[in-house]
This record gives C-alpha cells, sequence and structure tokens, in this order.
C-alpha cells in the first residue's frame, strides 16, 4: 500500500497501523484515502499512526484527517500492543460533519456524543446504525452524524472472547515481539550506518550543486526522520536525540549554504561515533559532550542567519 492504496491488496482490512512519513505516499495521504475514497475497503477501520515526529502539527493534522491513534517513536512491542488492545476494545464512535468524517476526536467524553455535538441542537443530531453508506452532511449543514456500529473487531479478535471483557495481553505473543526487536537491534548498526553513508553523499552532492538545493535537503530531513524514530527503539537512544535535531534544522524553510552542510555533517560525526564506541543510554561524559558539540555548532550556524 505504500506506493499506490488504490492497487494493494486491501482484502479482509480490519486495522490499519502505517508510518508517518513515506514516500511516495504518506500516512497522512493513506489517511486521507481510506476515509474519504469511494475505493476505500474500510472507511471504518480504526488507523494508528506511528512515528518519529510526534510534532503537535503532525499529531494534529493525523487527527483531523481521521486517524484513530498517534504513537510516537520509539515504542516497544508492548507499548504497541497495548494500543492495538485499546483500539480493539475501547473503540471511538464515528462522526460526520459537513467538515469531517472520522472517530470522535475528544479524548474525553464529556455527554453521550461527540465533540461536533457540543454546540449542535437535538435536531440536528441523527444516529446511524448502518456503515453501508456513508455520505457527509451537505456543505454548510450544521447535521451531525454519529454511527453507532457493532465491535465487529473484538468480535474477531481473542480480545472479544469471554463475554466481552477486555482483552489480556498473550505473555507468549510479547515475549516472541521482543525477541524479534532484540534481533533487529543487531543489525541497527549496520542499517544506521547506511543512512549516515546516505547523509554524507548527499552532503558532498549539495556542495557541488549550484542553485536551488532544497531536494536534498528535504532527502536529508526524511533520512534524519528516520533515524530519529529507530534508534531509541533499537537501544541508542543519542541516535534519536541526534537525528531529531538534524531533522529539526532541516527542515522546511532551513538555510541551504554551505554552513548548513557542515552541520549535517557534524550530526553524522557525532552520530557515527555513537555507533562506533556503542554508546547506550544517554552516553555520559562522551554523550555529554558530544550534545555540547552539536547545540554549540548549531547555534553558531542559527547566531549567523
Amino acid at each position: 500500500m505504500r506506493d499506490n492504496p488504490e492497487t494493494a491488496s486491501t482484502a479482509g482490512l480490519d486495522l490499519v497501523v502505517t508510518d508517518l512519513l513515506m514516500a511516495p505516499i504518506n500516512g497522512l495521504l493513506l489517511t486521507r484515502w481510506l476515509r474519504t475514497a469511494k475505493e476505500s475497503p474500510s472507511r471504518f477501520a480504526p488507523i494508528i499512526m506511528l512515528s518519529g515526529a510526534a510534532d503537535s502539527d503532525y499529531v494534529n493534522s493525523a487527527r483531523d484527517l481521521g486517524a484513530t491513534e498517534f504513537l510516537g517513536k520509539p515504542f516497544s512491542a508492548e507499548t504497541v500492543y497495548k494500543r492495538i488492545l485499546e483500539v480493539i476494545d475501547y473503540p471511538r464512535q464515528f462522526i460526520a460533519t459537513a467538515n469531517y468524517f472520522g472517530p470522535d476526536r475528544r479524548r474525553k467524553q464529556i455527554g453521550p456524543l461527540g465533540e461536533e455535538m457540543r454546540l449542535t441542537k437535538q435536531e440536528n443530531i441523527t444516529t446511524v446504525y448502518s456503515a453501508a453508506k456513508v455520505v457527509k452532511p451537505k456543505k454548510g449543514s450544521a447535521d451531525v452524524w454519529c454511527f453507532r456500529l457493532p465491535n465487529r473487531l473484538k468480535e474477531m479478535a481473542a480480545g472479544g472472547m469471554g463475554g466481552g471483557e477486555p482483552g489480556e495481553m498473550p505473555t507468549d505473543l510479547l515475549e516472541e515481539a521482543e525477541a524479534h526487536l532484540e534481533r533487529a537491534a543487531l543489525d541497527f548498526t549496520d542499517w544506521a550506518n547506511n543512512y549516515l553513508s546516505q547523509l554524507a553523499k548527499l552532503c558532498a552532492e549539495v556542495l557541488a550543486k549550484e542553485g536551488r538545493r532544497n531536494t536534498y535537503f528535504e532527502q536529508i530531513n526524511l533520512l534524519a526522520h528516520e533515524l530519529r524514530g529507530q534508534g531509541g527503539t533499537f537501544g541508542y537512544p543519542l541516535i534519536t536525540i541526534f537525528g531529531k535535531m538534524l531533522y529539526e534544522c532541516t527542515g522546511e524553510g532551513c538555510r541551504e549554504d554551505d554552513a548548513a552542510v557542515d552541520i549535517v555533517k557534524a550530526h553524522i560525526d557525532a552520530m557515527r561515533a555513537v555507533l562506533r564506541e556503542k554508546i547506550g543510554g544517554d552516553g555520559g561524559e562522551i554523550g555529554r559532550a558530544l550534545m555540547e558539540m552539536l547545540k554549540e555548532a548549531v547555534e553558531k550556524n542559527a547566531a549567523a542567519n
């Protein structure tokens, strides 16, 4: 589904777990398609969005497009599984207004109906008990449709067994997932070094490029996002911290001059040092020294802007 959701196999789609930043179709576009397209296999499927960029703008955009949950990286297998159980056991009812279709965006229920109904007159509220046809109220209309649908996902899942009680977490399944993450962590150093090599190559290409360099910095920003999201998951929290710093200083509107490239190189050197020395946790004295080096470089570059 990453390249084209319309041509991907979506038969039997019950739950969607997607990353935010993907190419060419990102998680926001995927969410929009699932919620609004006539070809969508299930407009009511819960959508859990994962991202290392859990900034408020991204979280709000995902929510307003109809994402059910937003989970920031790094995370453990247990964290993901608990969120899936929450979606199954405590589903949020769907709301349709002239401007929105998706799960109720309130995290706390003040009344029996959702946020869109707070200022809505009772005569404008319609309760719908079928998912067969979803048509939003006309533009400009004050109507609100509140869908009250059976919890089919819970009926199919193990969490739905036992008279509707909340699902229990299978210890063996969690242990298997955590073991898989541990095995993947063994390959993380090679994976991260490959990304750092790509960053170094982009730096060389940028310096040889005359004129606009935005395409290169967009690629640098995407690689920084990946490093930011994966580091802590695989035991290298400093990679997540340095990746976040690089992500923030190469975002939209950033400087694209040679000094900005030097900042990218400084981040590459710092992350390579973390991987080479196998620095876990906060890195102690070495970690603090690397952090200060990067902060000083970023602040110096910002002051010169």
